[in-house]
């Protein structure tokens, strides 16, 4: 669980150290402005933003959940790739906005205190919400890569309390961070996780066929390290990093880390300036006292801004909440406004703010007459805090550009220097510049090191094991010329089976009962040179290999028996092409005699049409359109003739009037939406020569066996997806009469498939005939005695749960079919 926390809790560190200094500022910012009363508008903001962040969560992970295989893999690889888009941006947006961000936060909240209460909850909520939106992305990507939400959602939990701890410290001024060297670090590693990520991602797509090359290996070494040691459970959870990648990762995986890398280290040297070495004369160091300004006391020193005190400051970075901001440098004040003293500094230097904020802070109230010179008054720091807030553009990017070798705020705010003023002294010596420490090493080190480090660690403990196969994994060979070699007797259990293909075809493998053919567990595709897992549970009985290479005959190992310790595991019989041929010869005849039918109820709707029959023609578009879908199983033989007779709006850029929508649905749209007869004859008569066109060509289409288990769950997938989702419907409110005719389509294949079913898991029938029956019962109930059917907006909630819940039940016991009926090699 834990090697799985790493990389999410480092986003919530990082994130939640984002969102907190967010709220910090906006709170401290209330509390300056004497604002106290405005507090609960921040926190509900906040709140807000929360909720938001943990609603997005929630729907990614139940959007997930009732997806398809197919289409979950497709999802979840998606999503990982926007994951990486958002965390590349955030890292490179914080690298430049770190020192600024925090004045632009008070812009906005003095702007909104002016603006009402709803305008400041808003603010709260934008600058929270984005942080938690794009948290809760990451975290489920996270989770999705490591397959359970328990290692990544602990990380985020600690990440997210230590990064409340740095906050509160940051806001008492207990704590001082350096915070543009705590998010360049930060952000070098987020760029490595991003890496495995968006590798992650890819294999993802992949897996759904959305990308070509799910088998084709860039290398395999699953045996010789065993995925359930400590180290390769270390690499896979923090860099998502496999012992085995197709070409498609290794490449992605390479070229996301070189250039984003280079980018972000090139922007992180561009950031750091040198230090400017002010050549100003000992009347530059102290400004002349304002006119307001009282004279200093008895033994008190008088305020001088040396540069010695900015080096000094450079190397800290505290988040003044309660006080000026110290992202707006302070530097030696040359001269007073319009009285230069000596020669000018570096114009690079930003001066001009320090000097602002000095004078500012000097002619806002009068020095004390007594205390001690490092006291600051709460008048001044305001006054020092406005000067910098107010100085304009020019002061700003005076300020941005006023920066240390590390990037970071070049000083505390001059708000927290002593305030009394003193004319310079005769015999004052001008300001040493402070040289600054060479680096021990470059910045391209931390980077680098993460991501030689666990290859190295990987390198070196394969040496060690002298490449010889993981402790207690067993390792089986497989080729066309020997099938099995290194198999014996395995241990009762679940087993993980590392299957090497040493032969020079691509083959598929099984692990076989040899008396009855039935799978136990399989590998398909694997290549040779490569090495797969093919996990199963070993009980009581006989065992063997059975290899098919692509193009060659299949060959069978020696059985092994196994009879001490196991109890009876269930394999799944394997089907074969000519197992399916009595049932596909079956349904043939079925369509074919359905298409016949409906070749004489769409010649009906057109004669309805052409007379100028609208009510007939009302009625007698159902019954057509209702034996098209009772044909559902040969929906993807039909190619073309499907989207000319059922076609929908989807993906059409004219929506109903786009010239592509014809059909069913485009009548049914014309009928129920007040169109001529005229209009929609041609309409009638182009779908009705679709329907001949399809019978003429049905008997030569291509049907595929392993068609037919696939859509006997398929059909009603559909219907949820579809029908009753209110997808499907053009106006005419008969989506409950389409999903009983897809009750009809189903059942008979069902019919056709059922003693290959029963064969292999006499369970399965009856279960689905009882939810067959409950889910017709509910949907039979909609229909009146006149042959009409309640629209399905019109069903109450407690019928439409209902309707929902049988039919998704009912996907539930339809979904073994497909695997129980797949055509395998083995057979």
């Amino acid at each position: 669980m834990w090697d799985d926390a790493f990389p999410s809790f480092l986003i919530g560190l990082r994130e939640g150290l984002e969102a907190g200094l967010i709220v910090s500022v906006l709170v401290a910012t209330l509390v300056r402005s004497d604002q106290r009363g405005r507090l609960p508008h921040v926190w509900t903001g906040v709140a807000a933003a929360i909720g938001l962040s943990m609603s997005f969560g929630a729907v990614l992970t139940f959007t997930a959940a009732n997806l398809p295989g197919k289409s979950q893999e497709a999802f979840g690889g998606t999503l990982s790739l926007v994951a990486v888009v958002f965390v590349t941006a955030m890292v490179f947006w914080m690298r430049r906005s770190a020192r600024t961000f925090s004045g632009e936060i008070k812009q906005k909240v003095t702007a909104a205190l002016g603006m009402g209460a709803g305008v400041l909850i808003a603010t709260s909520f934008l600058a929270v919400g984005r942080e938690g939106l794009e948290t809760a992305l990451f975290l489920w990507t996270t989770a999705q890569a490591a397959g359970s939400s328990s290692g990544p959602l602990a990380g985020a939990a600690v990440g997210l309390l230590l990064a409340a701890a740095l906050c509160w410290g940051l806001y008492r001024r207990v704590l001082h961070i350096n915070l543009t060297r705590f998010f360049s670090i930060t952000g070098a590693v987020l760029i490595v996780i991003a890496a495995g990520v968006l590798g992650y991602g890819m294999r993802d797509l992949q897996e759904a066929t959305v990308i070509p090359g799910g088998t084709s290996y860039a290398f395999d070494l699953s045996a010789h390290l065993d995925p359930a040691s400590w180290y390769v459970t270390v690499v896979q959870g923090t860099l998502n990093l496999t012992p085995q990648m197709t070409w498609l990762q290794v490449g992605v995986y390479g070229s996301y880390l070189a250039i984003v890398m280079t980018l972000f280290v090139r922007g992180v040297r561009g950031a750091a300036p040198a230090k400017p070495v002010p050549a100003a004369s000992g009347a530059a160091v102290a400004a002349e006292p304002t006119a307001g300004a009282s004279a200093p006391a008895d033994g008190a020193k008088p305020a001088v801004l040396a540069a010695t005190d900015v080096a000094g400051a450079a190397g800290r970075v505290s988040v003044p909440l309660d006080s000026a901001e110290a992202e707006q440098p302070a530097t030696p004040a040359a001269t007073r406004a319009g009285s230069p003293a000596g020669p000018a500094p570096d114009p690079s230097a930003g001066s001009a703010v320090a000097s602002t904020a000095v004078e500012a802070e000097r002619s806002a109230a009068p020095a004390p007459a007594g205390g001690e010179a490092g006291s600051v008054s709460a008048d001044a720091d305001k006054a020092a805090t406005s000067a910098a807030i107010e100085a304009g553009p020019s002061v700003t990017s005076a300020a941005e550009g006023e920066h240390t070798s590390e990037g970071e705020p070049a000083a505390e705010p001059a708000s927290s220097r002593p305030e009394k003023a003193s004319a310079p002294a005769d015999d004052a010596q001008p300001p040493v510049a402070t040289p600054s420490t060479p680096r021990r090493f470059p910045r391209w080190t931390v980077p680098a090191a993460l991501v030689a480090v666990p290859a190295l660690i990987a390198g070196i403990t394969i040496a060690a094991s002298g490449g010889k196969p993981a402790s207690g994994t067993p390792v089986v060979e497989v080729s066309a010329a020997d099938c099995g070699k290194g198999f014996n007797a395995p241990k009762p259990g679940r087993q993980t089976f590392q299957v090497r293909n040493s032969g020079s075809r691509t083959s598929e493998i099984y692990l076989i009962d040899p008396v009855s053919n039935a799978v136990y567990g399989e590998v398909e595709g694997i290549a040779p040179g490569t090495t797969r897992a093919l996990i199963a549970t070993v009980g009581t009985g006989s065992y063997a290999w059975r290899c098919v290479p692509n193009g060659g005959k299949a060959v069978t190992s020696a059985a092994v028996r196994v009879s001490a310790g196991g109890g009876s595991v269930q394999a799944v019989l394997p089907v074969s092409e000519k197992d399916l041929a009595a049932p596909l010869a079956a349904y043939r005849a079925y369509v074919d005699q359905g298409l016949a039918d409906l070749q004489t109820k769409t010649r009906t709707l057109q004669s309805d049409l052409d007379a100028d029959k609208l009510d007939q023609a009302r009625k007698d578009w159902l019954p057509a359109h209702t034996r098209y879908a009772s044909l559902g199983a040969a929906y993807g033989t039909f190619a073309d003739f499907d989207a000319k007779i059922n076609g929908r709006t989807a993906g059409l850029a004219g929506g109903v009037d786009d010239p592509a929508f014809t059909g069913f649905h485009r009548i049914e749209y014309g009928l129920w939406h007040g169109q001529s007869a005229a209009t929609l004859a041609p309409y009638a008569k182009q779908l009705a020569a679709d329907v001949d066109a399809l019978r003429k060509d049905f008997p030569k289409q291509d049907f595929d066996p392993a068609d037919l288990p696939l859509r006997s769950h398929e059909i009603l997938e559909n219907t949820l997806h579809r029908e009753l989702s209110g997808n499907a419907d053009y106006g005419s409110g008969s989506e409950l009469a389409t999903t009983e005719a897809n009750l009809d389509g189903t059942r008979e294949l069902l019919t056709l498939l059922r003693p290959l079913i029963d064969k292999r898991n006499a369970k399965v029938i009856p279960a689905v005939d009882t939810w067959m029956r409950r889910t017709e019962q509910l949907v039979l109930a909609q229909r009146a005695e006149d042959g009409t059917w309640t629209p399905l907006d019109k069903l109450s909630d407690t019928d439409r749960q209902r309707l929902d819940g049988a039919v998704g039940q009912l996907l539930e016991e339809l979904a073994p079919i497909p695997d129980l009926l797949e055509i395998r090699k083995a057979a």
